[in-house]
């Protein structure tokens, strides 16, 4: 198999259509995850640390999707992944105490993160410079809409029986993303990478960019943190102000909503004029937009609110994993990409955590607002380091590389 594009239908099938089903379920979870450990006897404190198992688990997993991706290959990662998810579903489901509970979701977290590390490294090496943006930036779309479905899903089965029939509906979305594996169009993307790239450790990975990861990586791990902010700022937020897990659902569902509706022209803007154009304005608006957030205290408001954080988050899709795209050497891209996803999966975890050091120190609002901070710090970071990294950068970088 040589690296050049796949056809579309080969990349419908084998990349954004599982992509899409197994996000359903993660999208259907998320938002019901703060008030199903409430309702277990959690502290918001608490609830808002069993919310940030799902990152925790991705962090645990990501160095090892990366070497699992690199040796087994993308379809049977996939599959491997797709498998533990529903095992995690349904131990959330029937999970007798918070512990089982966390423990789960971290089982989910680590499924998420191989099924969409094995995705990414496969579209950066089929897909053309010029097009990654947008190839990615759809990736990035793809699960924006499966988790925009996801809660509305969710609320459906929530008026039909319980907080835990959403656990069921998960489990059914990641066998279903398994048997689209299965079914979709066999792809080994072994034969397409620079030979030994499956011995490649992570060790050595980490030791030879360490001073990128220490710098860029950095910025990727503001970004986030200011995202895994943003999956549980309105759940816990409307769990603060007294309002019901449907109403939650569905004020998650719509800002999902409006965030999948940007993700083309953000990535034809990247891939015009560079990622800066993208990765800048989405952090500052990000961030000042969930400052607001503590401000909102009924219904109407925070749904106003919750429609422009979903606009300030999808001008970003797909921005960091087409940077991580930029700058991963091919002779080991899927371990580099591994370590580029721990650091910002690491700041994914923090989000939520800061949320909860919030509630537990008495002011949510406080944490919301220190997590807040973090756009606007991403976007420093970015500006600072990203055109030394990466020719893709700006328009100026590129015609310094001579690519204009």
């Amino acid at each position: 198999m040589t690296t050049a594009p796949s056809p579309r239908r080969q990349i419908l099938l084998g990349a954004l259509l599982p992509a899409f089903i197994f996000s359903l379920g993660a999208g259907a979870m998320i938002p019901i995850l703060a008030p199903f450990a409430v309702e277990r006897g959690a502290t918001l404190a608490v609830a808002g640390i069993i919310a940030a198992m799902l990152p925790l688990g991705q962090i645990l997993a990501d160095l090892p999707a990366g070497a699992l991706a690199a040796r087994v290959g993308d379809r049977r990662a996939m599959l491997l992944a797709a498998g533990a998810a529903a095992l995690g579903f349904l131990a959330a489901g029937l999970a007798p105490s918070l512990i089982t509970l966390g423990a789960a979701v971290a089982l989910v977290g680590a499924a998420n993160a191989v099924f969409h590390l094995a995705r990414h490294s496969y579209l950066t090496e089929v897909t053309p410079v010029h097009q990654r943006a947008r190839v990615l930036s759809t990736l990035g779309g793809v699960h924006r809409i499966g988790q925009f479905i996801g809660p509305f899903l969710g609320a459906g089965v929530i008026v039909l029986g319980d907080l835990r029939a959403v656990f069921l509906l998960a489990l059914l979305t990641a066998i279903a993303a398994g048997v689209t594996v299965l079914l979709a169009p066999e792809i080994d993307t072994r034969a397409a990478r620079a030979p030994g790239i499956a011995q490649a450790g992570f060790a050595q990975v980490i030791a030879t960019h360490r001073k990128l990861l220490l710098t860029l990586g950095v910025a990727s791990m503001l970004v986030g943190t200011i995202r895994g902010a943003r999956q549980q700022v309105l759940p816990l937020w409307g769990e603060h102000i007294g309002l019901d897990p449907t109403t939650i659902s569905l004020l998650f569902g719509l800002a999902g909503g409006i965030d999948m509706l940007l993700f083309y022209p953000a990535g034809k803007i990247m891939d015009r004029f560079g990622r800066l154009w993208i990765g800048v304005p989405s952090m500052v608006c990000l961030g000042s937009v969930m400052a607001l957030v503590p401000l909102a205290h009924s219904v109407p408001v925070l749904a106003g609110v919750a429609v422009l954080l979903g606009i300030s988050n999808g001008l970003g899709s797909g921005v960091m994993m087409t940077i991580a795209s930029d700058i991963a050497p091919a002779e080991a891209r899927p371990q580099f990409l591994g370590a580029w996803r721990l650091m910002q999966d690491l700041g994914i975890a923090a989000g939520p955590l800061t949320l909860a050091a919030g509630a537990a120190l008495g002011s949510l609002a406080a944490g919301i607002w220190v997590a807040s901070a973090m756009g606007p710090l991403a976007s420093a970071g970015l500006l600072r380091w990203l055109p030394r990294y990466s020719v893709h950068a700006s328009r100026r970088t590129r015609r310094a590389a001579g690519l204009e």
